[in-house]
């Protein structure tokens, strides 16, 4: 046996060596890592235009029950007036609404009923701004516009029949049977459309196939902060706001639906005042309203066909100027209904006359409006859901603002100069539609969140 210090030095000696071996060796070996980027080949993407995974590629019938379903939900929320992918960030809040309308039903006093009514409008939002990215995911730009006509119907469709079918307490009981039920069945049916969502499950899926745990999608690379959700949810859809098809386009757009929320105190006064119709009878011509509504809806199914043939001829790229013409058609149809609305308003002109006001608002409102989310949609097809939003939250403030003045305003102006104060505003925007389909392509061109649209 060796003597107790040559055992010491040479274990020693053992032990300089291994820490020198691991100082050299190992160590090296780790601290590259962090410097080494992802390659292509582990990243997951869609398989070409193929993949299952891809929303586009979704049966027919799956896409046309996730519209009714996100169409019937977003009527919800106008009876009742995204992070991580689209389902979540809609159903979990609509929760939320039917929760405070709860709050609502069983409300004591005046505060209660603003304050659950303003955070039921609140949460129940969402699906209002993300339904439109949902319709760009699922349906391609062939088909897109005749799909948004069902959606876009069903976002007006409570403003227009709510009046008619009841009173304030029954509505209130509607809305909320309607927030639960349509909550249900989203649940239960609705799958997430999100692409880069969808591509998270795939790599997932491949992880474990083939065992390959590097394979990841490209979303995922993603580093959550605060700032960045702010600047992406919160400070994009206002810079695009700033952009001159979405500022302008929002802005008809929501002048548009101002006035449709404005009929429901300026119908009262032309039909219940001015007339002396009763509450049942005076609420009638808004059927009118509504049979304008689904005239333009048809002309919007037809422009489609227009559409297609630009879209073959550009190479089977979207061209969103071509769902401009049934909006460049409403713009002089809607400025004419508010003219002849407000001038055959005298009890001493049959009623039928302001109907056929009412009808031709209806057409424009509707040609204008569904042409308007189309083109957004068409043309910030990366950002179609923050364009819808920037679209939702311009023409909500005219929505709850226009009614506040109607009524002191048609009073004191009278029906036919306070209409034609809207007409005179409506024949200004008149331009819009033409100018960006004249335009629009070099506009597009030239924009941050446009450019790759060509």
């Amino acid at each position: 046996m060796l003597p107790l210090q040559a055992h010491t030095e040479l274990r020693a000696a053992v032990e300089s060596h291994a820490f020198k071996a691991y100082s050299n060796d190992a160590q090296p070996s780790i601290t590259p890592y962090p410097n080494v980027k992802t390659s292509a080949d582990v990243v997951v993407d869609f398989d070409g235009p193929d993949d299952r995974y891809n929303p586009l590629n979704w049966p027919f019938r799956k896409k046309f029950i996730t519209t009714v379903l996100y169409g019937f939900t977003t009527m919800g929320s106008t009876w009742a007036s995204s992070i991580f992918g689209r389902k979540p960030a809609v159903l979990i809040p609509y929760f939320l609404a039917a929760v405070f309308s709860f709050g609502t039903v069983t409300a004591k006093d005046i505060q209660t009923i603003k304050i659950t009514r303003f955070f039921a409008g609140f949460f129940g939002s969402t699906p209002v701004t993300n339904t439109g990215g949902v319709l760009g995911d699922i349906w391609a730009s062939t088909e897109r516009g005749t799909a948004i006509v069902g959606y876009a119907f069903a976002v007006v469709e409570g403003l227009v029949v709510g009046p008619i079918v009841g009173g304030p307490v029954v509505e209130m009981d509607g809305i909320l049977d309607r927030l639960l039920s349509m909550l249900f069945l989203d649940v239960l049916i609705l799958d997430e459309s999100y692409p880069s969502r969808l591509l998270v499950y795939k790599a997932r899926r491949l992880r474990f196939e083939t065992g390959n745990w590097a394979l990841h999608a490209k979303f995922e690379e993603w580093d959550v902060s605060l700032k960045e959700m702010a600047i992406k949810f919160g400070v994009r859809p206002f810079k695009m706001l700033m952009t001159p098809i979405c500022f302008f386009v929002a802005l008809y757009s929501s002048f548009v639906y101002g006035i449709l929320y404005a009929n429901l105190a300026t119908f009262p006064i032309e039909f219940q005042e001015e007339r002396g119709q009763n509450l049942l009878i005076g609420a009638l011509p808004f059927l009118a309203l509504l049979i304008g509504i689904l005239i333009g809806g048809a002309a919007n199914v037809l422009n489609q066909s227009y559409y297609n043939r630009r879209f073959i001829a550009n190479g089977n790229k979207a061209v969103p100027e071509a769902r401009l013409p049934p909006m460049m058609v409403g713009s002089i149809v809607f400025a004419g209904g508010l003219f002849l609305f407000g001038w055959t308003s005298d009890k001493s002109i049959p009623w039928i006359a302001p109907c056929i006001g009412a009808t031709l608002m209806g057409f424009g409102f509707f040609t204008i409006f569904q042409s308007a989310l189309n083109y957004l949609i068409d043309t910030f097809q990366r950002y179609a859901a923050s364009a819808v939003a920037t679209n939702t939250f311009l023409r909500s403030g005219f929505a709850g603002a226009f009614p506040l003045f109607i009524d002191p305003m048609y009073h004191k102006l009278g029906i036919p100069w306070a209409s034609s104060v809207f007409a005179f505003f409506g024949v200004a925007l008149i331009q819009i539609p033409y100018l960006f389909f004249i335009y629009g392509k070099w506009l597009r061109c030239r924009g941050k969140y446009s450019a790759n649209m060509g």
